[in-house]
C-alpha cells in the first residue's frame, strides 16, 4: 500500500510541475518524514502495525504539501527573473510561516491520539506517533535540506573547458 502511494504521489508531482528535478525535490521530503516516523516509533517503544502504516501514507501527504509550498513559489520566483540563490532565499523565508502552520496544526491534532490511555489507544497511539514524529523531522529538514537539494539540482552549469595546447601539434614556439 505505501509503495503504490508514494508511486502516485511522485506521478502528480511530475505531472503537476512538469519537470523530474522538482518531482524529486519535492518527493525527497517524503524519506525524510518516513525517518522521523520510524525515529518517534522506536522512541515511544512502538511496533510497526497496520495503523502505524496508515499513518506513514498521511505523513507523505502533509511532507508533500510542505515541500510543494515552498517550491512552487521558489519556481514562482524564477519565473519572474529572479537569480536562483535569492529565490531560494526569498521562498524559504517567505513560506516559513504557511510551512510551519501546517505542521504544527498537524502535530497538534494529533497529540490527544498520541497519549491517549482508553479504548482504541492500542491502534491510534502508533498513528498519531508516526505522524508527530515525522511531521517534526519533516519540517526542520523541509527548510533546510529541499532549498539546498533545489540548489544543487538547478545551479547553471559553467561549460566545461579542455585543456588545449596553445600551439597547434607538432609546431615549436
Amino acid at each position: 500500500m505505501v509503495p503504490g502511494t508514494s508511486l502516485l504521489i511522485f506521478a502528480l508531482l511530475y505531472w503537476s510541475f512538469g519537470s523530474l528535478r522538482d518531482a524529486l525535490v519535492v518527493f525527497s521530503g517524503v524519506p525524510l518524514a518516513l525517518t522521523g516516523g520510524v525515529v518517534a516509533l522506536a522512541l515511544r517503544g512502538l511496533a510497526l502495525s497496520i495503523s502505524a502504516g496508515v499513518g506513514f501514507i498521511a505523513l507523505s501527504g502533509v511532507a508533500v504539501l510542505n515541500g510543494l509550498v515552498m517550491i512552487a513559489f521558489v519556481r514562482s520566483l524564477r519565473a519572474d527573473g529572479m537569480p536562483l540563490e535569492q529565490a531560494l532565499r526569498e521562498g524559504a523565508l517567505a513560506r516559513l510561516r504557511p510551512v510551519l502552520m501546517t505542521a504544527l496544526v498537524a502535530a497538534l491534532g494529533f497529540v490527544p491520539m498520541a497519549f491517549n490511555v482508553g479504548a482504541g489507544a492500542e491502534v491510534q497511539r502508533p498513528l498519531a506517533t508516526v505522524v508527530i514524529g515525522g511531521i517534526v523531522s519533516s519540517t526542520l529538514l523541509t527548510l533546510l535540506v529541499l532549498p539546498v537539494l533545489y540548489r544543487w539540482l538547478h545551479r547553471e552549469r559553467a561549460p566545461r573547458v579542455a585543456s588545449l595546447p596553445t600551439q597547434p601539434h607538432g609546431s615549436t614556439p
